[in-house]
């Protein structure tokens, strides 16, 4: 009996051991740094950064537009210019390239 409970006491402590073995080990520095970013990376980041002001800009301007805080000739003077500013930024982060925009296949 004294010897079953010294193995399982025994188990018990191991087990303890080998689950908390992960969160005791140093953490491995090399594995939380975040990679630099390279200037291709950096120009994709700034265009979908873009992207997403010009869309949340238009998303703003409609429901300001449907609530009657812009009146529909400040609406259509803003609309032009923020659709241009999108759909820029949406062509430039094509990864097609601009030769399927212009009707062209791609190479």
């Amino acid at each position: 009996m004294t010897a079953a409970l010294v193995l399982g006491g025994v188990l018990a402590v191991a087990c303890v051991i080998l689950v908390a073995l992960p969160f005791l080990r140093e953490p491995d520095p090399a594995s939380d740094d975040l990679h630099a970013l390279t200037a291709a990376e950096r120009d994709r980041l700034r265009l979908a950064e873009e992207r997403d002001r010009a869309l949340a800009a238009l998303k703003e301007l409609e429901a300001d537009h449907r609530a009657g805080r812009v009146d529909d000739t400040d609406y259509r003077a803003s609309l032009g210019p923020l659709r241009r500013e999108a759909a820029e930024a949406l062509a430039a982060l094509d990864p097609a390239g601009p030769a399927t925009r212009q009707g062209q296949p791609p190479p």
